[in-house]
């Protein structure tokens, strides 16, 4: 075997004559059967004349049969881990000699694991105030408000316009439309434009307006635009907020008292601001592990994860409302854009999965089960159903991997050195 560059390798291998003639000989069996030659019944027409006029399809036959079976025997034998489909070039087949070719392909490098235990990395447990906890509240309150209409008169400020509003200009493709939204006039979340033009119009009123979106606005379709609006007040509502006492607490959720919806908030905000900051915790700790690292990666997995993110940026922007035929974009430079985070991605993989094997971290069948369950009942089907689906397309195995990978970064955790 011969190294060519990275995990790309070459072999080149011989089959035997012997093995050849035989091969041969069950293919011209095969084509004899079904073979239509003038004067002769089908199945009766001798070999010879089988060899000589149907040559091409016998040799096809011969090649689609020995050599997938050599050349995993090879492998096998050499113990080595094949990554997609091997090119197979410098085929030498002529009749009385073996059967000569070059296979190319790529394997799964030998992964030489550095210290991955104690890394050092920044990470405090977060903390939650009477402030924090207060605000939540506030937000849930905000959530259970009741809005009332109120008698037709000019909006002003700390009004909620209700109002239908459609794109006229500034967007591609469909229009924006809404047939009812409600607007807080001088709110946060209105933008100023909107406030500007509406401010002083009675239900009823139309006006036609541009409103300018930040470059990073969260939709792409808007994101830097300016958009011509038309608008129509159809009415003018005013916010009611619900009394902060043990009613609301038992309105939200199965609680009996304020105090036990406040205890309950500082929870979940403590659990949910833990995650995140393991979360970054993690992502530093695969940093670093992949800095520290230096392998070669299978092209294949490379161009696989460029695909799967190009795929990603594709749904993102259909999600917007965006057709990327639209923006004539130059997909070659998209993909090499992705090359270098797709590199880092790939390596990352490959050496979590190089860690859970030294640790022998997997996933459990229990644990797998729980996660298909789940998913069942998050989407209304039957267990069993879901089951035999995933086992069909391979979902099973995409679980199993991905709570092996959340495992092993679990144990990086543990064993990482925090810092303040």
């Amino acid at each position: 075997m011969a190294l060519v560059e990275g995990c790309k390798h070459s072999l080149e291998v011989s089959i035997p004559v012997e093995d050849v003639d035989n091969e041969t000989n069950r293919a011209i069996e095969n084509v004899q059967k079904r073979a239509k030659l003038p004067g002769f019944r089908p199945g009766k027409a001798p070999a010879s004349l089988i060899r000589q006029h149907f040559s091409s399809e016998i040799r096809q036959q011969v090649m689609e049969s020995l050599i997938p079976k050599h050349l995993q025997k090879q492998f096998e034998a050499e113990n080595l881990k094949v990554v997609g489909t091997p090119d197979i070039v410098d085929v030498h087949f002529h009749s009385g000699e073996p059967l000569r070719f070059k296979a190319e392909f790529e394997v799964v490098p030998q992964i030489e694991l550095k210290e991955y235990q104690g890394i050092d990395v920044p990470y405090h447990d977060p903390e939650v105030t009477d402030e924090d906890v207060a605000k939540r509240i506030s937000e849930i309150q905000e959530q259970k408000a009741q809005y009332v209409n109120i008698d037709p008169r000019p909006l002003a400020d700390g009004d909620h316009a209700v109002v239908a509003l459609e794109s006229v200009g500034g967007v591609e493709g469909e229009p924006v439309k809404q047939d009812e939204m409600v607007l807080e006039l001088g709110g946060g979340d209105t933008f100023e434009a909107f406030t500007e033009n509406l401010r002083g119009l009675t239900p009823g009123d139309e006006k036609e307006f541009e409103v300018t979106y930040p470059e990073d606005y969260g939709s792409v379709r808007l994101a830097g635009k300016t958009v011509r609006f038309r608008a129509t007040v159809k009415g003018i509502r005013r916010k009611e907020l619900p009394e902060l006492n043990d009613e609301f607490a038992q309105d939200v959720g199965d609680y009996r008292t304020m105090d036990e919806l406040r205890d309950a908030v500082r929870k979940a905000l403590f659990a949910q601001r833990q995650h995140d900051a393991q979360q970054e915790a993690k992502n530093l700790l695969i940093e670093k592990l992949v800095d520290q690292h230096d392998f070669p990666v299978p092209e294949t997995f490379v161009e696989r994860q460029i695909k799967n993110r190009v795929e990603q940026t594709l749904r993102t922007m259909a999600g917007d409302g965006v057709d990327p035929r639209s923006l004539k974009l130059d997909w070659d430079k998209v993909r090499e854009s992705q090359r270098d985070k797709a590199l880092r991605e790939v390596k990352a993989s490959m050496l979590l999965s190089r860690i859970a094997e030294r640790e022998s971290i997997a996933a459990m069948r229990d644990e797998v089960d729980r996660e298909v369950e789940k998913i069942a009942r998050q989407q209304r089907e039957p267990l069993a159903a879901v089951q035999m689906r995933f086992e069909k397309d391979g979902t099973l195995g995409r679980i199993a991997s991905h709570i092996q990978t959340e495992k092993t970064l679990n144990y990086l955790f543990e064993h990482a050195r925090k810092t303040a």
